[in-house]
């Protein structure tokens, strides 16, 4: 059986447009970010935390997209295996 991409699933892209009406959010929770990033929701906590760009108030983690993008283009542009 073929796995769909999960941007072509209409429901995962009716998400994503009600996330993102006016462009891109600032603070999202962890399951915002893994639909926005098109990764699992595993995969971003953990990319979250290595960028320090999760904060929590009383039980709830946001996290600061900025500094995710940040990270990802400091970590993520000098990988040798990014060939």
């Amino acid at each position: 059986m073929k796995r769909r991409n999960q941007i072509d699933d209409p429901e995962v892209r009716e998400k994503l447009e009600k996330l993102l009406p006016m462009g891109r959010k600032k603070w999202v929770r962890y399951d915002e970010g893994a639909l926005l990033y098109s990764m699992g929701i595993h995969s971003f906590v953990e990319l979250a935390k290595k960028a320090k760009a999760v904060y929590h108030y009383n039980k709830i983690a946001l996290v600061n997209t900025d500094k995710v993008d940040e990270y990802m283009e400091l970590m993520c542009a000098d990988d040798p295996t990014d060939l």
